[in-house]
């Protein structure tokens, strides 16, 4: 045997090994690249449907928001006495907002309906609703205050005085009755519908038709 191949280092002999299984390899591969030549390969798409996992992961969707103010003038009496020995009238200006909401977590799979070639989609979704109203602390306050003489004095002894619980929760019922009136729900609708046309159809659907019901 020659001296200089027993003297060849280790970490050579590695790279020669490491040299033949990459040969042999890509000769495989190369063999199997034939083979499909000769008997032919198909492919198919046996994806599940992902239409209503992307509804589903939506949940609860914000679609509108408004913006209220009212004006609350609230007055409590004392049977028998004066208004000026007890009694109170707060002026306060409430603002808050309402959120209109579609909840998208409760689309059940016979909801949302798609054709064999998956370009069309059919949607039943349930109508918008209002969320609770949130007043807003920074821009509402009370423009006037009239206190009788007894409640003047509870409140130099009371741990909160002037105690606008009742005001704020007056303002904050009459902005929700606003947000009722108004077409708060029908907007929140047709912003959900947008975007679901817009989501789908980046999806590869071309005709998406969304209805509201329930």
């Amino acid at each position: 045997m020659n001296r200089r191949a027993l003297l060849l280092p280790r970490w050579a002999k590695a790279v020669g090994v490491v040299v033949v299984v990459l040969v042999l390899v890509f000769t495989g591969l190369r063999l199997l690249n034939r083979l499909d030549g000769v008997f032919g390969t198909e492919t198919h798409d046996r994806s599940g449907p992902t239409l209503l996992k992307s509804v589903r992961d939506l949940s609860r969707y914000d679609a509108a928001s408004g913006n209220f103010q009212v004006v609350v003038d609230l007055e409590k009496d004392t049977k028998y006495l004066p208004d000026a020995v007890r009694g109170t009238r707060t002026l306060y200006i409430g603002a808050g907002t309402v959120d209109a909401y579609v909840d998208l977590g409760k689309v059940d799979p016979g909801d949302v309906k798609v054709n064999g070639d998956r370009t069309k989609a059919t949607l039943k979704l349930p109508h918008a609703q209002l969320g609770k109203p949130a007043l807003d602390t920074d821009r509402s306050y009370a423009v006037s205050k009239q206190r009788g003489l007894l409640d003047r004095l509870g409140d130099l002894f009371s741990d909160n005085p002037n105690d606008e619980r009742a005001v704020r929760k007056l303002a904050a019922r009459h902005i929700g009755e606003a947000a009722h009136d108004s077409d708060l729900t029908g907007r929140a609708e047709r912003n959900t519908t947008d975007m679901l046309r817009g989501l789908l159809r980046s999806l590869g659907f071309k005709e998406v038709r969304v209805s509201y019901a329930g």
